[in-house]
């Protein structure tokens, strides 16, 4: 990653964005058309085709015309596990392409959109189309006379919805295990930032996805993604994004079809450190950055830091010295370390709860101010808020900024309790040298992820979901190939 290679690259002309149905980019049907302006610097970037109710209702009919025609749903596994690595393929030849207008439709640092976002999309299709020749069915344990067989089939025509924070990353997680069991996909990005997953499904065509296999609508939620989720054919919806999206979701399936609904939704996830941490300052390190990266919109970010009271107040002075020390800027600057927040309304809703806490009793240690290093920008100073008690709304709700609520905690069964005292369970983090004490909060906390003496970097190998009200779903590993999967039993008497 060269800045050289950014900047020839930052001016870009980018062409309006259109609907792909059925192989073709189109207009939407009633010229429906939204501005996107980039949270770098307000600047308008271009307009995304708004698809109607028709639109989607056109992507879904080719969506099921091209699964039913056996295309790709009944194409050779290992003709399938070709074309998934020549995606894989383009995305690495346009690497920075993909990697430049992400950072310029969401503001995430280039350090960081690098690789979690086209680097991370090249290996998920990698990874599942390793997979597509290894889905193997059952024979049952029956008696003589009796041969049964458990076959594994696509469901049929899926949904996939994809927020704004990571969408080339997040749109892989979904788009490339649906693709692998042999479905059709309809994917509907986030109106903040669909620019990456339209030129991948360019990408997808180039490298051989037959036409209707991958189809993309882009559009306001309540009106695309609303007609998505109540459509009669449209077998299942992958999600990721808000607490209050997902329930509509739901609601919208039991109105319609009863299709399968997998969502992967917020978090408050604890980041405990006790103080027997075997590196304190590294895990001050690692600890803001568990929040601070891409301006705190990490769905896992480790928004509640829980300290020992006896390593409070050295950790938390530690922690504010990083954090005010992070370089905020221009998101394709190398050197940036935190980029802009996403647009205007995340950066209200930021500073809205940041007063609240306040108002409630927390002290701002550090930070929070609106800061304008690119003119017109979305920007502010990473957060850290000490003397944060459990039922401030702060502790309880998901800012999805850079906003770090600590608290102390004064020994293991009260670390608990805390972590436990919220709705979500998503993510979390432990740090200690007693591997006894490790693997007992690996047990006692209620989330999805728990890292120990780190906190972010998992592959591939393994899964990433949720529990409680954080979701039902699992992105990534094997097991993210379950939901996209039926399984018919044949009962065979011979």
């Amino acid at each position: 990653m060269k800045q050289e290679q950014i900047d020839a690259l930052r001016e870009q002309p980018i062409g309006d964005g259109l609907l792909l149905i059925g192989g073709q980019w189109q207009p939407a049907s009633d010229g429906g058309r939204l501005p996107v302006s980039s949270p770098i610097d307000g600047r308008s970037l271009c307009h995304l085709a708004a698809a109607a109710p028709a639109d989607v209702d056109l992507a879904v009919r080719a969506a099921r015309r091209s699964f039913e025609s056996g295309v790709w749903s009944r194409m050779a596994p290992s003709e399938r596990k070709k074309v998934l690595n020549r995606i894989a393929d383009r995305i690495e030849a346009h690497h920075a392409e993909l990697a430049v207008l992400g950072v310029r439709d969401n503001g995430t640092e280039i350090a960081m959109a690098w690789n979690a976002e086209p680097g991370s999309a090249a290996a998920t299709f990698r990874y599942y189309a390793e997979c597509v020749d290894k889905i193997n069915g059952e024979i049952a344990p029956t008696p003589d006379g009796v041969l049964g067989l458990v076959h594994k089939e696509p469901v049929g025509v899926v949904a996939a919805i994809v927020p704004w924070n990571f969408p080339l990353m997040i749109g892989s997680w979904k788009i490339a295990p649906a693709l692998a069991a042999g479905n059709s996909v309809v994917l509907k990005p986030s109106e903040e930032a669909s620019l990456s997953l339209l030129r991948l499904a360019q990408l997808c065509l180039d490298a051989g996805l037959p036409e209707g296999v991958l189809n993309v609508v882009t559009g306001a939620g309540q009106i695309t993604g609303d007609a998505l989720a109540h459509h009669m054919d449209v077998d299942l919806i992958t999600f990721t994004g808000s607490g209050p999206v997902g329930r509509q979701l739901m609601r919208a399936s039991a109105q319609s079809n009863l299709k399968r609904v997998y969502l992967e939704l917020g978090g408050k996830s604890p980041n405990i450190v006790f103080e027997d941490a075997p590196d304190l300052a590294t895990a001050a390190k690692k600890s803001a950055m568990a929040i601070f990266r891409n301006s705190g919109q990490v769905c896992v970010a480790g928004s509640r830091l829980l300290v020992q009271r006896s390593v409070h107040d050295a950790f938390v002075e530690q922690l504010q010295n990083i954090a005010k020390a992070l370089r905020v800027g221009d998101p394709l600057d190398v050197t940036t370390e935190v980029g802009a927040v996403s647009n205007a309304r995340q950066l209200e809703r930021n500073q809205r709860m940041l007063a609240t806490a306040q108002q409630q009793g927390a002290q701002l240690r550090c930070g929070g101010n609106v800061i304008e290093p690119v003119p017109g920008g979305s920007y502010m100073r990473p957060a850290v808020l000490a003397g944060v008690q459990a039922e401030m709304e702060v502790a309880q709700q998901e800012v999805f900024g850079p906003v770090l609520a600590v608290m102390p905690f004064d020994d293991e069964s009260h670390a608990v309790k805390l972590a436990n005292g919220t709705a979500y369970g998503l993510a979390s983090g432990v740090w200690t040298s007693n591997l006894s004490r490790a693997h007992r909060m690996v047990r006692a906390i209620k989330a999805g992820v728990v890292h120990v003496n780190t906190y972010g970097g998992s592959d591939l190998t393994v899964p990433l979901g949720g529990v409680r009200q954080s979701g039902n779903a699992h992105d990534k590993s094997l097991h993210a190939l379950d939901k996209f999967l039926e399984l018919k039993t044949a009962w065979i008497q011979l």
